[in-house]
């Protein structure tokens, strides 16, 4: 198994859970894509360039999906989170059932043309 496997299998159901529903989100929306296990957490890197990653927040009961490339974004900006972050901006789920896969795709396919 993979690190970013192990380390995925391994969170508790709660994180487990969405982390798996979000894998197979970005998975559907990317075709050259790589699951890597960076900086100890599981980031998808796109066209071989850092994309997006997946921080679980244990102590804040939060999932991150994080975008490296976050502050060309330019729509959803509701649903991003910065705090006080230079170049990253996320998408945050507290639960399985906060996942909103029109938002999530959305974010995901404007992220991509951001690497041409």
């Amino acid at each position: 198994m993979k690190p970013a496997e192990e380390y995925i299998f391994r969170q508790p159901e709660t994180y487990r859970k969405m982390l798996l529903h979000i894998i197979a989100v970005v998975e559907q929306e990317l075709s050259d894509y790589e699951l890597l296990f960076k900086w100890g957490i599981p980031y998808f890197y796109y066209k071989k360039k850092p994309f997006c990653y997946l921080a679980p927040n244990h102590k804040r009961k939060f999932v991150d999906v994080g975008f490296a490339k976050g502050f060309q974004l330019q729509l959803n900006q509701e649903f991003l989170v910065d705090e006080k972050r230079n170049t990253v901006k996320s998408l945050r789920y507290f639960s399985l059932e906060t996942i909103d896969n029109s938002v999530l795709k959305a974010v995901i396919e404007e992220a991509k043309t951001l690497y041409l």
